[in-house]
């Protein structure tokens, strides 16, 4: 992908690629590659890229600044528009957002602004969710004075229909593998992808969106790329396909559109930190979290093309939202009167032009709504944050899980690149909370982050108040996004007056002179040896490396295993520690992946895709459910890491 292109409609590409050849098919791969790396001329709005010495592109992208129909992209050669060219270079594009495309180009420029942008492909790296859905409300009751709530009729045939070849093209890019998973699997998954977004099945479509991604990261080698993401997108989009195709009711299934922001009225909101956003496709800013009196979360996002230097100065820079006599850095530790506000379904403001912003004093993290934060027991927090399981809604999942979590904490001591704190419990001084761990939320070295872990890491004994988001994949660990100081003891914090007693990790460096004298930190208990993970010590990464083999090398990958009579002896090591269904997932998967049929003249056939996406899909779900109970287990148990 060439970043300096601008975004093509999934369609347009699809489109472009079936138009070639078989000849030309082949040759696609190598010349995506190849025009990836080539200079890019922009004038005017007008982006030209040089194919060779006869043949130059053309894209003029529409007012959305995507191009998203097909007379948008031009070659000079003589081929055009089914030539070589022109499918490469829209195969170099990034794809655009469908929603985006839809909106009208003056509701984008007007009733959105800049946090358009921060909800199009930059927080992709940041959330690991490049759109944000919104799950169909049940259906309300209908005429005056009705009760009867109706239920849901479930997809139409046409729903079904799409379902059922979205699944058909995962299935064939699965059975493939990420190295044979080239544009022309992938433009067949767009085509379906499409089909999927005319029928109205949005969230299949999105999930099909983030594969495509995924499986160009993954052949790009791109360092933002990670193969638990793909995977956890191949399953989604499997099990969202295959429920549909069932014709299950659930509209959580089908879901909505992404809706533009909506009025959200008058309100009074805080702020609690800032957050540094820096997105593998280069872009680059910051998000401001606010609390409202009520304790519901919004947010302020100003992200950009840019990268680290962009995020580096977007924490001061100006609030695009009201008079804009506020920073970023003003408004996280100040507050805001708001009036007409516009809301996204996931909480941030929009700067519209009938929306009225006025700066007002900050709360401190002990008063108000913000000391409401640090009320509860982390277990309570977590279990609110912890309650997805497949097949449930990931858009709203994925919000629940981000929401940020405050709590009080004492450090213990340090492991690596993370620090290891107990809790200290809202009301009960003196009992013994829960061991967990904290990991910086970005290790990118032009943020703050890891300097002030360092620092952290000195001081056994000091007590922190901590703002963070919980990390789903991991166990019994959070990323703080900012401390402050502990109320009543001296083992805390001595932050500057102007922070207003907090501390945003990815922006303020932690100095000496912040933390109290040696003396005053009590000692704390050796911890010996490093506790365990229980989630890295389970045999059931045997299942996991299984479950990803599959995504990254292809069906022929995991096909060794049933060759091998489990010569390793994973599957018995699974069945030994009491994972017997992960041995059964895993024997029923390696079998279909090598069973090959034979036709009448005995030849080998070609091999059933459904039978062995079933499978994966079986032991995926599993491995996925399973490894969240274990996460949910650290939460609660009195010593969740040992």
């Amino acid at each position: 992908m060439n970043a300096e292109l601008p975004p093509v409609a999934p369609d347009v590409v699809a489109a472009a690629v079936e138009s070639l050849t078989s000849r030309l098919r082949k040759k696609l791969d190598a010349a995506i590659e190849s025009y990836a790396a080539t200079p890019v001329t922009a004038d005017d709005g007008v982006v030209r890229i040089r194919c060779g010495e006869d043949a130059e592109v053309t894209l003029t992208p529409g007012p959305s600044g995507a191009v998203s129909d097909a007379g948008q992209a031009v070659c000079s050669c003589l081929l055009a528009p089914r030539c070589l060219h022109r499918a490469a270079v829209l195969g170099a594009c990034p794809l655009a957002e469908a929603d985006v495309m839809a909106e009208p180009p003056d509701a984008v420029a007007d009733a959105e602004g800049d946090a358009v942008s921060a909800e199009g492909t930059a927080p992709e790296a940041a959330t690991g969710q490049p759109t944000a859905l919104a799950a169909s409300d049940p259906a309300e009751p209908t005429g005056v004075g009705a009760t009867e709530v109706t239920t849901p009729a479930g997809p139409t045939d046409a729903q079904v229909a799409a379902a059922t070849a979205l699944w058909a093209a995962t299935a064939a890019v699965l059975a493939a593998g990420v190295p044979a998973a080239g544009a022309v699997p992938q433009a067949e998954l767009l085509r379906a992808a499409h089909t999927a977004r005319l029928a109205g099945l949005h969230r299949a479509e999105a999930a099909a969106l983030r594969v495509v991604r995924g499986l160009r990261g993954a052949r790009a080698r791109q360092d933002g790329h990670r193969l638990a993401d793909l995977v956890g997108h191949v399953r989604e989009l499997l099990l969202t396909t295959t429920l549909l195709a069932a014709a299950d009711p659930d509209p959580a299934l089908v879901g909505t559109a992404r809706r533009s922001y909506r009025p959200g009225g008058s309100l009074r909101v805080h702020g609690v930190c800032r957050e540094p956003v820096i997105a593998a496709t280069g872009y680059g800013g910051v998000v401001t979290h606010l609390v409202s009196d009520d304790g519901r979360w919004f947010s302020v996002a100003d992200v950009k093309p840019g990268g680290p230097a962009r995020a580096r100065g977007a924490g001061t820079a100006t609030v695009a939202l009201g008079s804009g006599s506020l920073d970023h850095a003003q408004l996280g530790r100040g507050g805001l009167l708001v009036s007409g506000a516009t809301l996204s379904p996931d909480g941030r403001l929009g700067s519209g032009k009938g929306v009225r912003a006025t700066p007002v004093a900050g709360l401190s993290w002990t008063s108000g709504p913000l000391a409401a934060l640090f009320a509860r027991p982390l277990t309570q927090a977590v279990a609110e944050r912890l309650t997805g399981t497949a097949g449930t809604d990931p858009d709203r999942s994925e919000q629940a899980v981000r929401e940020l979590i405050g709590c009080d904490l004492v450090l213990v001591g340090a492991a690596g690149d993370q620090l290891l704190a107990r809790e200290l419990i809202p009301g009960r001084p003196d009992a013994d909370g829960l061991l967990i761990r904290l990991t910086p939320a970005n290790g990118h070295p032009d943020l703050a982050h890891t300097a002030n872990f360092r620092r952290l890491a000195s001081r056994p004994g000091l007590r922190l108040r901590v703002i963070g988001r919980l990390d789903p994949d991991r166990a019994a660990t959070l990323r703080p996004l900012a401390v402050g100081p502990v109320p009543d003891t001296e083992a805390t914090l001595r932050l500057p007056e102007d922070w207003m007693g907090r501390a945003d990790l990815g922006y303020d460096r932690l100095e000496g002179v912040h933390f109290p004298p040696p003396g005053a930190l009590p000692p704390v208990e050796g911890l010996g040896d490093v506790p365990p993970d229980p989630l890295a010590e389970a045999p059931l990464w045997r299942l996991r490396r299984l479950v990803e083999v599959a995504v990254s090398g292809g069906r022929r990958a995991v096909a060794e295993p049933a060759r091998d009579g489990d010569r390793n002896g994973g599957r018995a090591a699974l069945r030994r520690s009491g994972f017997r269904t992960a041995a059964d997932l895993a024997t029923a998967l390696s079998a279909e992946a090598d069973r090959r049929t034979r036709d009448v003249f005995g030849r080998t056939a070609e091999a059933d895709p459904d039978a062995y996406a079933r499978a994966w899909l079986a032991a995926a779900v599993y491995l996925t459910s399973t490894e969240r109970a274990l996460i949910q287990a650290t939460w609660v148990t009195g010593d969740s890491l040992t």
